[in-house]
């Protein structure tokens, strides 16, 4: 009796762009690796669709890949039996999103298929060597992200500058070197800044100073060509101008401060008097309640880029205060890309607010604030990442809902990953 027919989707992936120009590329050599599997198993009924789900220069972590999608939305619209794959981690490098997807698959009944490790998801064997090959899969891309910390952190002890966008008044070192080299016109605009703060003594005002001067963040040219910066400044990025210590010669890491090998632009006393005021500005505000509501998730909530999401706030025309947690790169200035759709700026009393109910519900009844044994949250496009001590993994367990997922956190043993869609 002939096999029904099966058809077999092949996904396709490369983390970066290089070769992808070429007339024969690495996407071409995996479809075709896909396809003489296939072909093997003909007499199974298997055969392959025409369409070519394909993702060039994007990286597994993330499920934000337009080919992929593609790919699960056949999947939900019955277009698909089977997933191949030239090797598991073309699909994902996250544990957490391979259960979303293998959650996905089996409810429209879509086996897997690695090529190179022979085997699929349409046993229970199949799925536990899945999930053993993902474990370390994540493993090695923690490990290796663990080491990339270690060194930034040991390099900016010895006052490194260990990359990313110079703030206002500094330009990138030269190539070979460490230090950040001043930009003399824009160093001249940053003690300007500091000297105004001291004359008009409010964050607000310097705001409105700056705007009628035209004076605006520092413009940079990244990799691709593209100009950004060059707008007027914010209260946020202000406040971060304000309380850098790159501007003393110094290389910030965390909450410690380094002696850094760039020169400084702002002398120490004038650096401790805009200190004192900003100190006594804030006094102020929290004696006459006018201070942001508390920001219970400030220092642990990061953005998909790792980046950290301070708190700030702004007024309706009613007067009343709004609280947002936004993206650093924000916060300074920079103008967000257009084809960005990663969450930069998230309500505060909204997060705040689901993280208290999720928590009340998954964790032992508790007499303190559930918040509190929130150690790190990050915030990605389609769901929100925890780290919770480990020892409530098995109450956790038992209370998840559809598309929550629990692990044990690979690169710290006392906590664990909470994975909310």
């Amino acid at each position: 009796m002939k096999p029904p027919p099966r058809r077999c989707a092949l996904y396709t992936r490369k983390s970066s762009e290089e070769g992808l120009d070429q007339s024969f590329n690495s996407l071409d050599a995996q479809h075709e690796a896909c396809e003489a599997y296939i072909k093997s198993q003909a007499s199974e009924g298997w055969r392959a669709l025409p369409a070519r789900y394909d993702d060039g220069d994007y990286s597994g972590g993330s499920m934000e890949r337009p080919g992929l999608k593609q790919l699960l939305a056949d999947i939900s619209l019955g277009k698909i039996d089977i997933v191949v794959v030239y090797k598991i981690d073309r699909l994902t490098r996250s544990l957490a999103d391979f259960a979303r997807m293998v959650e996905l698959f089996e409810q429209h009944d879509v086996s897997f298929v690695s090529v190179t490790q022979s085997f699929n998801t349409t046993s229970s064997m199949g799925r536990l060597t899945l999930n053993v090959l993902l474990s370390f899969a994540q493993f090695e891309r923690e490990v290796t992200g663990e080491r990339i910390r270690d060194k930034i952190a040991a390099s900016k002890k010895k006052g490194m500058w260990m990359g990313g966008s110079p703030p206002l008044g500094y330009d990138l070192p030269e190539a070979g070197s460490y230090a950040l080299r001043i930009n003399k016109a824009e160093a001249e605009t940053v003690r300007r800044i500091f000297e105004r703060y001291l004359e008009l003594k409010s964050v607000h005002a310097l705001v409105r100073d700056l705007k009628e001067k035209g004076i605006r963040s520092k413009v940079r040219t990244t990799l691709k060509g593209r100009t950004i910066g060059g707008q007027p400044f914010s209260r946020g990025a202000l406040y971060h101008l304000l309380r850098s210590r790159v501007y003393l010669g110094e290389v910030p890491h965390k909450d410690q401060s380094h002696p850094g090998l760039h020169e400084a632009i702002i002398d120490e006393e004038l650096f401790v008097a805009v200190q004192a005021q900003l100190d006594e500005n804030s006094r102020r505000r929290k004696a006459t309640g006018k201070s942001v509501a508390g920001s219970p998730l400030a220092g642990r909530l990061f953005d998909t880029d790792g980046q950290p999401m301070s708190p700030t706030f702004a007024h309706g025309r009613s007067g009343k205060l709004y609280r947002y947690y936004v993206s650093a790169s924000l916060q300074w200035g920079a103008k967000r890309d257009q084809q960005d759709n990663a969450p930069r700026r998230v309500s505060a009393a909204t997060l705040e607010s689901r993280m208290i109910k999720t928590l009340t519900r998954l964790l032992p009844k508790q007499q303190e604030d559930p918040l509190k044994f929130i150690s790190r949250i990050e915030i990605h496009a389609r769901y929100v990442e925890l780290l919770l001590p480990n020892k409530f993994i098995g109450k956790i367990r038992e209370k998840l809902h559809t598309g929550e997922q629990v692990v044990p956190d690979l690169m710290h043993p006392d906590q664990l990953r909470l994975t909310l869609p």
